[in-house]
Order: structure tokens, then C-alpha cells, then sequence
């Protein structure tokens, strides 16, 4: 066990590397605008990526369990959701600028990581159960794919301000498609919160005896769960789209946000452990 923990902790420090250069790459691509180093800076981003996978691996194997139970478990697994999902679109939609704006979020979300205790403890007995994997799995994937909607978000409102237009143009898509690129973002990270918070309810029943406790994590996620409710409603509904929906993917990633850091830190409870 102590031989593979300190393997994945020797794999956590090599990624932080590794996305750190990706982001220098991306940086640098926007700055020399050479297509050349935005594939490099993808390449590195996917290396990273497949030895963060290999890190989570040795720290499942190494614990002897998922490794999704606490701060620093769930703060390398969201990082690794976004670089995952961030990859994802950045080769479906050949949009490697995606890159530069999610790495500076990959690394901030890997350094908080670093930041929290590494400690392997043994599982409350509340976590003993196998809907864990379904539930934290999907909200990895939830806050990765609202990662990607926001750092859209950020791409739309900066599109008509972006100078050397010949460029942009070729590397960044039309509002419109940035547009509705975000939105299919939001729907599936809307479609695996609901899982999560569904996943959540049904646990909690077995581990507590109640399917809601209004436990402040719960709480939130209810209420990001009813903000990307509400966008997906007004774009539908009233065709809500354009710079007020940017503005309301950016604001609904900031509720994510708090969901997962702002809570713990200011309002714990009964889920203060992640």
C-alpha cells in the first residue's frame, strides 16, 4: 500500500507539471499564433491526463477503495473530470483556445488538491456503500462539464473584443456556435447533477434514514441544480440565448463552486469531509 501511495504521489506532482506546461503551451499558442504549439499543448494536456488517471489508479488500489472521500480525493478528481471533458470538446469541435482558458482552471482546482491532507483514513461507515462510485463518479463529470460551459461563457464575452480577427476567426467558432456549444455542455452536466443529487438521495436514505436533510451541501447543490434548471428553461421556453445566457453559465459555475469549496469552508456539515 505505502509503495503505491508514494508512487501517486510522486504521478499528483508530475501532472501539476505536466498541466502547468499545457497551459504555458496554450498561452504561448495564443501568442505566437502557431497551430503547431496548440497540438503540442494538447498533447501534453492528454499525457497529463492519462498519468493523472494512472495517479487515481494507484491511490484506488493504494486505499483500498475509491479514491473520491475526502478534500484532496475529490478536489484531483474534479480537476481530472474538467481536463477529461475540456479534451473531449477541444477534438470534437477542433477548438484548442478551449484549452488556454480551462488549463488556468485545471491548475487552480490540482494546486487546492495539493493544498488538503493526503492522509488515507478508514471510511465512516456512512461512506461504505456502493453507491458511492455512482454518486461522487457523476458529480465529477457534473462539475467538469459546467467547467467547460464556463470557461464558454468567458470565450463568448470576450469573441468581439479579441483583436487580429483573422485569427479568431479561424480558431474560435461564431458566437452562435460558442453559444450553443455551452449549452450542450450545460445539458449534460445538468443530466449527471440530477443523477448525482438522485444518487445522493437514495444513499442517504440507507446511511441516515431520511432521502433530504437540507444539509448545506445538499442545499447548493440544489441550488446550482435550479440555476442551470432555470437556463435550460428561459433558453427553451423563450430562445434565452447569446450574452445573457454566457453570463448566467459563468454565474452558474460560480454556484459550483461554492457548492464544493465555499461550503466546506464556511457552512460544514454532515458533508464537510468532500
Amino acid at each position: 500500500m505505502t509503495n503505491l501511495l508514494n508512487i501517486e504521489n510522486t504521478l499528483f506532482y508530475i501532472v501539476i507539471c505536466l498541466y502547468f506546461a499545457a497551459m504555458i503551451f496554450y498561452f504561448l499558442f495564443i501568442a505566437l499564433k502557431k497551430d503547431g504549439v496548440a497540438k503540442l499543448a494538447a498533447i501534453i494536456q492528454a499525457v497529463g491526463l492519462l498519468l493523472h488517471t494512472a495517479a487515481l489508479i494507484c491511490r484506488g488500489i493504494g486505499a483500498g477503495r475509491l479514491p473520491m472521500t475526502n478534500q484532496y480525493e475529490f478536489a484531483t478528481s474534479f480537476a481530472w473530470g474538467l481536463c477529461l471533458v475540456s479534451l473531449i470538446f477541444i477534438a470534437r469541435f477542433k477548438f484548442p483556445v478551449i484549452g488556454a482558458f480551462a488549463a488556468p482552471v485545471i491548475l487552480l482546482l490540482i494546486g487546492y488538491a495539493a493544498m488538503q491532507s493526503k492522509e488515507v483514513k478508514e471510511l465512516m461507515p456512512s461512506l461504505r456503500s456502493s453507491w458511492l462510485g455512482f454518486h461522487v463518479s457523476t458529480a465529477i463529470i457534473a462539475y467538469g462539464s459546467f467547467g467547460v460551459s464556463f470557461v464558454l461563457g468567458i470565450i463568448f464575452l470576450l469573441r468581439e473584443k479579441m483583436q487580429d480577427k483573422g485569427f479568431w476567426d479561424r480558431h474560435v467558432p461564431a458566437r452562435e456556435k460558442l453559444d450553443l456549444i455551452s449549452y450542450r455542455s450545460v445539458c449534460l452536466g445538468l443530466l449527471f447533477l440530477t443523477v448525482t443529487i438522485v444518487t445522493g438521495a437514495i444513499w442517504a436514505e440507507q446511511a441516515w434514514g431520511s432521502y433530504w436533510s437540507w444539509d448545506p451541501k445538499e442545499t447548493w447543490s440544489l441550488v446550482t441544480w435550479l440555476v442551470y434548471a432555470v437556463y435550460l428553461h428561459l433558453r427553451i421556453r423563450r430562445d434565452w440565448k447569446g450574452k445573457a445566457a454566457a453570463i448566467f453559465a459563468v454565474a452558474g459555475f460560480v454556484c459550483v463552486m461554492f457548492t464544493y469549496i465555499g461550503v466546506n469552508t464556511f457552512l460544514p456539515g454532515i458533508h464537510s469531509y468532500a
